[in-house]
């Protein structure tokens, strides 16, 4: 499982070097995108982290406080082709982003002021390997009341790893067969729908997507990386 190790070290980077190099972002242009997204922090309290994926059940990043809490204007979308990590260049598989609409319900992260820099630049090595999330200052919800602003990754629908067909049945029989560093594409399906169930959530996105996987590993096996 990822680690801030692997991070600091540089091995996370290193472990993209095959993407081509037109996608890969270095690590001075990962900075230059946390500076130009701190440009614009709404104010000078706490930061917060919408945590809607991978982060929700590995956040690697340190934190104070994690609330349940509703994202506004904003729906999980597994729109992003991906090559590496949990596919490869022959069988991609698909990413999890956010695309505009409806709301989503995940986890509020926030980050610890002593250490603030460190966790940033670290939540953005991790995130922005290839830019094609446009962090994004959203309006959220906790699970007492308080509304407040989260960086929250988006799709960046410029780029070109954005699929504009992300329905379950287009992309199950994709991320069935995807699998890479990281471990399998459904995998990461079925570890959100777990994590999602742990906070007492669900996604019909995530659980439609989840049971089409479900059913082709009953009927067409995996068997392979």
């Amino acid at each position: 499982m990822l680690n801030r190790d692997a991070i600091n070290s540089g091995a996370y980077l290193e472990s993209f070097d095959t993407l081509p190099k037109e996608i890969l972002w270095s690590q001075e242009r990962i900075d230059q995108s946390l500076t130009e997204t701190m440009r614009l922090r709404p104010t000078d309290g706490d930061v917060w982290v919408f945590a809607y994926g991978s982060l929700m059940w590995n956040p690697i990043s340190v934190y104070d406080s994690r609330r349940i809490a509703t994202l506004h204007d904003w729906h999980r979308s597994f729109c992003l082709s991906v090559i590496a990590g949990r596919g490869t260049p022959e069988r991609p598989g698909r990413m999890l982003s956010l695309e505009p609409g409806g709301s989503t319900q995940g986890v509020a992260l926030r980050l610890c002021n002593a250490t603030l820099d460190e966790e940033l630049r670290i939540l953005w090595t991790r995130e922005m390997v290839t830019g094609a999330y446009r962090p994004t200052w959203a309006p959220v919800t906790l699970d007492d009341g308080t509304e407040t602003s989260a960086i929250a990754f988006v799709a960046d629908h410029e780029k070109s790893q954005y699929e504009a067909d992300a329905r379950p049945s287009t992309i199950a029989p994709l991320m069935h067969v995807a699998a890479g560093l990281f471990g399998t594409n459904a995998e990461y399906v079925f570890m959100l729908q777990h994590a999602l169930a742990e906070c007492g959530l669900t996604d019909a996105y995530i659980d439609e997507l989840a049971a089409e996987l479900a059913r082709l590993a009953v009927s067409a096996p995996f068997t392979g990386r």
